[in-house]
C-alpha cells in the first residue's frame, strides 16, 4: 500500500462519515451528493431495497424525515480496499440507536455495511451501499418511568432543557 492510497482510503473514509451525518441531522440535499446518480442500496438484510439516488432520498425522507424520529449512527472499524484506479469496496461496522416520539419506541442495534465506491471528476461517490443487522431490539420508552427527552436538534436547537447547576 503506498502513500497516495492512505490518502484515497480517508477521502473514501470521510465520504461514509459524511452519509451517517447527514442521516441523523436529515441534510437530505447534502446526502444526494454523496452517491451517484444510479446508486444502488440494500438496508435491512434488502428489505429495503431502492434503484437510483433519488430513490434513495426519497425513502431517508419518507422513513427518517419527522422530527420526531432522532437517530444517532456511529460506524466504525472501516475495511476499505482500493479495487482500480477509480473503484472501491468497504465494510463498515455501524451501531445505532433512534428514538422515535411519534411512536414511542427506542430501537438499537449493530450491522455491517457492505459498500462499494467510483471515483467520478476526482472526487469518491458511494455507487452501493446496504447493511445487514447482527442484531436489533425494539423497546417502548413508556416502560421506563420518568424517562424523558430533554434536548432535541429540532426541538430544542441542540439545547437541554435541564436547569444550569447553581
Amino acid at each position: 500500500m503506498t502513500p497516495e492510497d492512505l490518502v484515497e482510503i480517508e477521502m473514501i473514509k470521510r465520504i461514509k462519515y459524511a452519509y451517517f451525518r447527514c442521516i441523523d441531522l436529515k441534510q437530505w440535499d447534502e446526502i444526494a451528493e454523496l452517491f451517484v446518480p444510479e446508486a444502488t442500496c440494500a438496508y435491512s438484510g434488502g428489505a429495503y431495497s431502492f434503484e437510483g439516488r433519488d430513490a434513495i432520498i426519497e425513502f431517508f425522507v419518507k422513513a427518517m424525515g419527522r422530527e420526531s424520529f432522532l437517530s444517532s449512527h456511529k460506524a466504525h472499524h472501516p475495511e476499505i480496499d482500493l479495487t482500480g484506479p477509480d473503484t472501491a469496496s468497504g465494510v463498515w461496522a455501524l451501531e445505532d440507536w433512534v428514538i422515535d416520539t411519534q411512536w414511542e419506541l427506542d430501537i438499537r442495534g449493530a450491522s455491517f455495511y457492505d459498500d462499494r465506491y467510483v471515483k467520478r471528476d476526482g472526487k469518491w461517490l458511494i455507487l452501493h451501499t446496504g447493511y445487514r443487522r447482527v442484531f436489533e431490539e425494539m423497546e417502548p420508552r413508556g416502560a421506563r418511568p420518568g424517562l424523558q427527552l430533554t434536548a432535541s436538534w429540532w426541538g430544542t436547537d441542540g439545547r437541554s432543557s435541564l436547569p444550569a447547576p447553581d
